[in-house]
């Protein structure tokens, strides 16, 4: 008699962690890292949701509404699932979506842009739902998606060394004390290497003295707008495809395979299911789908206990809550401080990501491949409106199945 099969959404490995045993397994390191994740999703990819809104012709109102829905609900949404399932999840917008939203808005009305968002959400929840996620990426390998992680993430190391030429007075001292941190386990241990770098930068950009903090600037209270999305065929079809692209495999995909190469095994259906459903509900506010995000997990990922790693997450998703809550005033302030600040901090909490993508990807199997998909992400030249990290894959794929047919052979008959 055959083993039933398991059900399609994963269930969690144990019961739900009490809240003492969540506060035992915080501490600082999982609280840096999660301040450090939270900092990069709060400061760049803020800046591009007001670039493509304002390009749209989206107000202040608008623009508010969009930052409460991406913070607000997704912080809820991480903090119920990292929790549940005891291990890191960390949901924020799909950043190459919110790319596309921008053109969309010059010649389609913001209704019918969130009636995209919504079929969006609904047709990732069915995706969700009938298991065909898990499988779909099952069929990539590894070296494949790694290579793309690669590609993307690069950009983290490259934005460190021009911080460090551009900006010697903040990237400097903070490149000097995570070295000498690093270097002595000892004192490590008593001042973890990133905790030391954020407070030297901190200082760095007080002694500096170049931050202008904005005029009338508050932390007040701002509201949510709701909105009726509409439904047009020309929109869905030029919005709905590249935004679930965009969820699944170039963000998703980054996602799961940063959190498997950190010793985590993340529900990939439930978290499909999960992002549709926040990608309905946050439409409603004005704000694009939501998603796995690959550089804030990698960063709560990047060091500390493996099964201590999910309170970085909560950690995340509480201080989302507070911004989506406060998010007019937060964002001009943390958009008030040096760039160099930002790019330093998570590329020092970078480097070991991204040498363990380099790692997997150019390992053994599956070389040219890989090389081919690094080097299509790295161009970053995205095709009909689609980024360069799902082309990558695409074309390495191609590729491999081209010229590295025993490779692939290999990895169809269970071997890695």
């Amino acid at each position: 008699m055959s083993a039933p099969a398991p059900p399609i959404l994963e269930r969690p490995a144990g019961p739900v962690p009490s809240p003492a045993r969540v506060l035992a397994d915080f501490g600082p390191v999982y609280g840096i890292n999660g301040l450090i994740g939270f900092i990069f999703a709060a400061s760049g990819p803020v800046a591009v949701i007001l670039s493509a809104g304002q390009r749209g012709g989206l107000g202040a109102a608008e623009l508010a509404s969009w930052l409460f829905g991406v913070f607000f609900v997704n912080g809820l949404l991480t903090i119920a699932l990292s929790w549940r399932y005891r291990t890191p999840l960390v949901f924020f917008w799909t950043i190459p979506g919110t790319v596309l939203v921008g053109p969309a808005l010059g010649h389609a009305s913001h209704a019918e842009v969130l009636g995209a968002f919504v079929v969006t959400g609904v047709l990732l929840a069915v995706l969700g739902l009938s298991g065909w996620v898990r499988r779909g990426m099952a069929a990539v390998p590894m070296p494949l998606v790694m290579a793309m992680v690669a590609g993307v993430f690069l950009r983290f190391g490259l934005d460190l060394v021009r911080a460090v030429h551009q900006d010697l007075a903040i990237a400097g001292p903070m490149v000097l004390a995570f070295i000498a941190l690093t270097a002595r386990p000892g004192l490590a241990r008593l001042v973890p290497p990133m905790i030391g770098t954020l407070l030297v930068g901190a200082v760095a950009v007080a002694i500096d003295g170049r931050v202008q903090w904005p005029a009338g600037a508050g932390l007040a209270f701002v509201p949510p707008s709701f909105f009726m999305p509409a439904f047009s065929w020309p929109v869905m079809l030029e919005l709905v495809v590249p935004l679930a692209i965009t969820v699944l495999v170039v963000q998703n995909g980054q996602g799961f395979a940063v959190l498997k190469a950190a010793g985590h095994e993340p529900p990939v259906n439930v978290v499909t299911l999960a992002c549709g459903l926040a990608s309905i509900a946050v439409a409603f506010v004005g704000a694009v789908s939501s998603c796995l995000t690959g550089p804030t997990n990698a960063l709560v990922a990047s060091s500390g206990e493996r099964s201590r790693h999910y309170t970085g997450a909560i950690a995340v998703g509480v201080l989302a809550l507070a911004f989506g809550l406060l998010s007019a005033g937060v964002t001009a302030v943390m958009l008030a401080l040096p760039k160099a600040f930002i790019a330093t901090l998570a590329g020092l909490a970078m480097l070991r990501v991204l040498h363990g993508a380099f790692a997997t990807a150019f390992r053994d199997r599956f070389p040219i491949g890989a090389l081919t998909t690094f080097l299509v992400t790295v161009a970053d030249l995205p095709i009909a409106g689609i980024g360069a990290p799902f082309w990558g894959l695409v074309i390495g794929f191609a590729v491999s199945w081209a010229i590295e047919r025993g490779d692939l052979a290999a990895v169809a008959g269970g071997g890695k």
